[in-house]
């Protein structure tokens, strides 16, 4: 009797630290653990907004691209992280209807570079490639720069940070490069999702592919106000919300 005992809660336990583990992977939470209404005000949050630099208007209206996006990956680092981001493109593409993502060749060719670099390059990368100002400031760990007008995105750049350890780097490339696609802001609130520093998210969760579904919808067009998708947002998140299912 005590062996069975003592099997039976050995199969408890192992039971319950694998439900842990599964609620502690970032990315995997159903679409049943927020509501619609959760899912409009983060798209709200992070797509009318900008965490850094001013605008003028130009943070208040929807920023998205309207062509293909065209990444090239220019790995600085010591470690070459290229198969990764690749990975990451891929499923950009697979997951976000409306969008098509893919790796060219050549930086000519691209509409949105990523530059995977050490700790002691960012700086140097930000100012030289992103800038273009020998003086500019650098905020952040990582960062992404977006060159948008009334009529959508027109270039992208990300410089993600490679060597302080899986996390950052995961997280940074993960947040840069969606917020590159157009929902550029953060808020703490938002705890399913990456679009929010106090998270410990590190990958594309079910949350942000919503509001990334929701963006690239075809009813939601470059320029449009907070004001404008409200009377179609509803509807937008609830089809959205299916198709990630």
């Amino acid at each position: 009797m005590k062996s069975i005992a003592a099997n039976m809660m050995r199969k408890i336990l192992i039971f319950m630290a694998m439900l842990a583990l599964s609620a502690s992977m970032p990315g995997r939470a159903s679409s049943e653990a927020f509501t619609t209404e959760d899912i409009m005000f983060g798209f709200e949050q992070t797509v009318f907004g900008l965490e850094h630099r001013s605008w003028g208007w130009r943070p208040y209206l929807v920023k998205k691209f309207t062509t293909p996006v065209r990444f090239y990956i220019h790995n600085l680092a010591r470690r070459d992280r290229t198969a990764t981001v690749r990975r990451f493109v891929k499923e950009i593409d697979r997951r976000v209807s409306g969008l098509s993502a893919t790796v060219v060749r050549r930086p000519a060719d691209a509409n949105f570079e990523i530059y995977v670099v050490d700790r002691k390059q960012y700086k140097p990368v930000v100012r030289t490639d992103i800038y273009k100002n020998p003086k500019a400031k650098v905020p952040g760990r990582c960062l992404v720069r977006v060159i948008s007008g009334r009529n959508g995105i027109k270039r992208s750049a990300a410089v993600i940070v490679s060597d302080e350890g899986e996390f950052l780097f995961q997280r940074c490339l993960v947040e840069e490069v969606l917020q590159g696609l157009g929902p550029m802001n953060d808020n703490h609130k938002l705890v399913h999702s990456v679009f929010n520093d106090s998270s410990r998210h590190n990958r594309f969760t079910v949350f942000d592919q919503i509001i990334l579904n929701m963006l690239y919808d075809p009813r939601i067009k470059p320029g449009m106000s907070v004001k404008q998708t409200q009377d179609i947002l509803l509807q937008i998140a609830r089809d959205a919300r299916r198709r990630v299912r």
